[in-house]
């Protein structure tokens, strides 16, 4: 019964936006140009005038002192924009090249403040789906998949149809595909927006993470994305391999749009490393072993979910641990996690269970949500990286190991699937491992002797961190949407 419910759905959601789509308030037209003039922007603006957009309209106005605004880009996430980096990326370099940008996701935690201050960059929340109907239960999952699908698509589909203006360009994150493609599809057929999708992942792959591989929603879901996900103006993927992928199974044309670090990841000074360090609660106490190397600060940023298995690093820290009672040469550990999710009262309640043992006595495991710009510093602190991001399709990469290389911290990652070399050169700047025993392994091999070995992949992570967002973005991104330098 479920799933005559869960196919009939989208089939009535579909009868309901085509009612409706002939009553959008607008549509996007070749002389649909905004301006934007000095009374658009505060004193305060103009004191701050890199972040705000001011410097650039300076720099562009025209004689009536007034700028075109050629390119207007509804940017769209159906997740959290705080918890969406390549997205927020993505609006802030289209509004520092002087587009107009809507941005428009869940607003469930804070989002890079450079968003809030740019004048050309509007957040535009889309009502979440209410949390006492959200849940993990796999039953209880596929029983509210119906209503969650419904109710996100309204949402979705007024809010980009009725609370934003057309505009001339469409960028969408992928996954989740259902129903974000559907919508998007149809929002730009009528309104004349030219769509771009952005692939992060393959939606039906993190489904089967869940269902399995063989389960037929998530052969609905697969046939689904490849139909919707075609016909787009132009595709962005964060791997070759994602490209090649999709040419080759769905015959979609993408180019690869690999994610770089922001400016504001950078490597820090022993005074301001020690300066922050200070200042944070979770490392404060703990400042002079790790400047004094008795101590190693390990970080790693989860989302807490299935597709980062967090008992590779709690398995990892206990062998580590009863390694230093063997070995009182190996520093201790401690390790920041850092990131909201639904998987964080479960492992929690097994780090408060290991340390109940005694299987932590060398370790110290804190976590914390940071603001965008205390995650950075915390990264550019740190000894050592960990991403356990372990690939629902085999080629995505996580963007969190891109950051860590921006503030030149080398990084241990999980590297059993295919697009890992792309990010990792092996030996120069991380390394890779496909157990807990793998990490633990290499742990006391680059915290041991003196961490000779980590000294050197640290200067493969700070040579890498040149490498910049930027660089990336504007022969790709910024050559499509044709922004100004």
């Amino acid at each position: 019964m479920w799933l005559v419910v869960f196919v009939a759905t989208p089939l009535l959601i579909f009868v309901a936006i085509a009612g409706t789509l002939l009553t959008l308030p607008s549509v996007y037209g070749p002389f649909d140009v905004g301006h934007f003039s000095e009374d658009d922007f505060t004193a305060d603006d103009k004191k701050d005038a890199d972040r705000s957009g001011y410097a650039f309209f300076s720099k562009h106005k025209d004689s009536n002192g007034k700028l075109r605004t050629d390119v207007t880009v509804q940017v769209v996430v159906l997740g959290d924009i705080g918890r969406s980096p390549r997205m927020q990326y993505h609006a802030l370099s289209i509004a520092s090249h002087g587009g107009k940008v809507n941005l428009i996701g869940y607003v469930e935690s804070d989002v890079h403040p450079d968003l809030l201050a740019n004048r050309y960059i509007n957040i535009i929340p889309i009502t979440p789906f209410p949390k006492f109907l959200q849940t993990s239960n796999k039953l209880l999952f596929l029983l509210l998949a119906p209503f969650k699908i419904a109710w996100q698509t309204w949402n979705l589909y007024y809010t980009l149809g009725y609370r934003s203006e057309a505009t001339k360009w469409m960028l969408v994150q992928n996954p989740p595909s259902i129903p974000t493609l559907i919508v998007a599809q149809f929002i730009c057929f009528y309104r004349h927006t030219l769509l771009v999708i952005d692939w992060h992942n393959l939606g039906y792959s993190i489904l089967a993470m869940r269902l399995g591989t063989d389960h037929k929603l998530v052969k609905y879901a697969e046939r689904y994305e490849s139909y919707w996900g075609s016909g787009a103006t132009a595709n962005f993927t964060v791997t070759n391999a994602m490209a090649k992928v999709l040419e080759q199974k769905w015959g979609i044309q993408a180019t690869a749009l690999h994610d770089r670090p922001p400016k504001y990841f950078q490597p820090l000074s022993a005074k301001h490393r020690s300066e922050f360090l200070r200042r944070l609660p979770e490392t404060a106490e703990y400042v002079s072993d790790i400047d004094g190397k008795a101590w190693r600060l390990l970080v790693s940023s989860t989302s807490w979910t299935q597709d980062e298995d967090f008992s590779l690093l709690l398995d990892a820290l206990v062998a580590y641990s009863t390694a230093i009672d063997g070995d009182q040469t190996l520093p201790k550990i401690l390790a920041i996690i850092t990131g909201k999710g639904p998987q964080k009262d479960h492992y929690l309640s097994q780090i408060r269970r290991l340390n109940q043992e005694g299987k932590l006595s060398n370790v110290l495991i804190n976590t914390a949500w940071l603001s965008a710009k205390d995650y950075a510093a915390l990264l550019g602190s740190a000894d050592l990286g960990v991403s356990l991001h372990t690939s629902s399709s085999g080629v995505d990469l996580p963007m969190k190991v891109v950051d860590m290389f921006g503030a030149g911290l080398p990084v241990v990652g999980w590297s059993k699937f295919e697009a890992w070399p792309e990010l990792v050169q092996e030996g120069k700047n991380g390394r890779g491992f496909e157990s807990a025993d793998g990490l633990a392994d290499l742990l006391r091999e680059l915290f041991g002797a003196g961490g000779q070995k980590l000294h050197e992949l640290r200067s493969g992570a700070v040579k890498e961190s040149e490498r910049r967002w930027e660089d990336e973005w504007m022969p790709v991104a910024g050559k499509l949407f044709a922004l100004r330098p």
